[in-house]
């Protein structure tokens, strides 16, 4: 008799948090069967400990108040996280809980426009988590080498070491590939079908169901769009990996031999060793796109050459692009860096935050302290890689800034950049602030292997 993998073992008690050995067993029963079908997930969702926990983590992710107002701090100044955790679990278990449409915002993109982003209620924040907590585990044994996006224990820069790796070993022709509107353009049917090859739970059907149908309320207008699923919800990132798997699948049975497929999230590049070769994934990728009701974008997509380094392809933040070996006369490999939207949005940021008049107020030390997190934060992302002499113009403009900072708080006629041996110069006011700096910190992939 097979072992249900949803029953509490003794070794989850033991280590104290026996979600994660749920979905540690989940995880274990869906590899070993892969065509398993599972039932009772609704009942796991609704456990108290479940919804526990992904009350905890919406918490984490903060975000703004849904149509209805509420926030994580009203519900715990209000009736509290125990009394709203027992309303929801109550309305989940008798079949009183139903979706309310999310809010809509705009958020600027880099390259310019504007991006459409879906806000859900905090009660929906909290089901949609606990539904991702469940199902999460199921679809993850099934997902394939090449996705990177939005799951465990996976990130962005092994997506981008596989890309480097693969070019150096001699695939030099990329097929740089923009899907178009892929979170308004995924069809709700085909989600669901491929949702039901792994789960057989009519009440887990209907809530993920419910969470696509609930309509969109911008501004005083409701509309219930037939396609789509709203960007900035938790299950949004996972039923989009769970929609661009059949990709995935498709690539591993016919794609391999043409090239090597990179995908985190709707963001894809194919690695391969002639352009015929690239030629003929460009067309296997549109006609698979196709069979999902998605397309690329004609202009954003191209075939390039990366042979001579005249060439280049902007990926996750990085600008790739092969350049000449310093060390190895007649060598030349893939190297990346911050592209240039990258190192105009951290410049943006930083003048943003140290640009406003009102900030005068603040002590040298205290504009530091409040554009440090800024700083790392990106450098954090951006140091696995060749970005020395980024970095280094970075440092550059943040010691502008500040001086700019200066001579505005103490009505410097000149910026007194040339007078840090004066004392009360601006040098001498920097050293003592010891403003942040990104040089230095660049770190190589295979050494942080290594280390760890």
């Amino acid at each position: 008799m097979r072992r249900d993998p949803l029953r509490r073992s003794r070794q989850a008690k033991a280590s104290g948090d026996p979600t994660r050995q749920i979905q540690r067993n989940l995880y274990r029963a869906a590899k070993q069967h892969p065509r398993r079908k599972f039932r009772r997930l609704y009942q796991t969702m609704c456990r108290r400990d479940i919804l526990e926990r992904a009350y905890d983590e919406a918490r984490a992710n903060r975000g703004a108040a849904g149509v209805d107002g509420v926030t994580f701090e009203s519900i715990e100044q209000g009736e509290g996280r125990l009394a709203f955790l027992d309303r929801l679990q109550a309305d989940l278990t008798t079949g009183n809980y139903h979706p309310i449409p999310v809010r809509r915002v705009y958020i600027p993109k880099p390259q310019g426009g504007q991006r459409p982003l879906g806000i859900p209620s905090i009660r929906d924040r909290v089901v949609a988590t606990a539904a991702k907590l469940t199902l999460e585990p199921i679809f993850e044994a099934d997902f394939l080498d090449c996705s990177y996006g939005f799951r465990p224990k996976r990130h962005a820069i092994m997506a981008l070491e596989v890309i480097r790796k693969s070019a150096n070993a001699g695939n030099w022709f990329v097929v740089d590939a923009d899907v178009r509107a892929f979170f308004d353009n995924v069809d709700h049917w085909k989600l669901l079908v491929l949702f039901d090859q792994r789960v057989n739970d009519p009440q887990m059907r209907k809530a993920i169901k419910g969470f696509l149908k609930a309509g969109v309320l911008e501004g005083n207008t409701l509309s219930h769009p037939e396609e789509g699923t709203p960007q900035g919800g938790p299950a949004s990132p996972l039923l989009a990996n769970i929609y661009l798997n059949f990709l995935d699948r498709v690539w591993q049975r016919k794609g391999r031999a043409l090239g090597e497929l990179v995908r985190y999230a709707d963001d894809l590049v194919i690695l391969c060793r002639t352009r015929e070769a690239a030629e003929q994934a460009l067309k296997l990728l549109k006609a698979t796109l196709a069979r999902l009701d998605l397309e690329i974008h004609p202009d954003k997509t191209r075939i390039m050459d990366l042979r001579d380094g005249s060439e280049g392809f902007d990926f996750l933040g990085f600008t790739f692009r092969r350049i000449p070996s310093r060390h190895r006369p007649g060598k030349a490999f893939l190297q990346r860096w911050p592209s240039k939207r990258a190192q105009n949005s951290i410049r943006r940021k930083i003048r943003e935050a140290s640009a406003p008049r009102a900030l005068l107020s603040l002590s040298l030390e205290e504009m530091v302290a409040r554009i440090a997190p800024i700083i790392r934060g990106w450098g954090a992302y951006f140091r696995w890689g060749n970005s020395a002499r980024v970095f280094a113009a970075i440092d550059e403009y943040v010691l502008l800034r500040l001086v700019l900072f200066l001579r505005k708080k103490h009505h410097w006629a000149h910026r007194r950049w040339r007078h840090g041996a004066k004392a009360g110069g601006a040098s001498a006011l920097l050293a003592r602030a010891r403003p942040p700096k990104l040089s230095g910190t660049v770190r190589r992939w295979q050494a942080a292997i290594t280390a760890r």
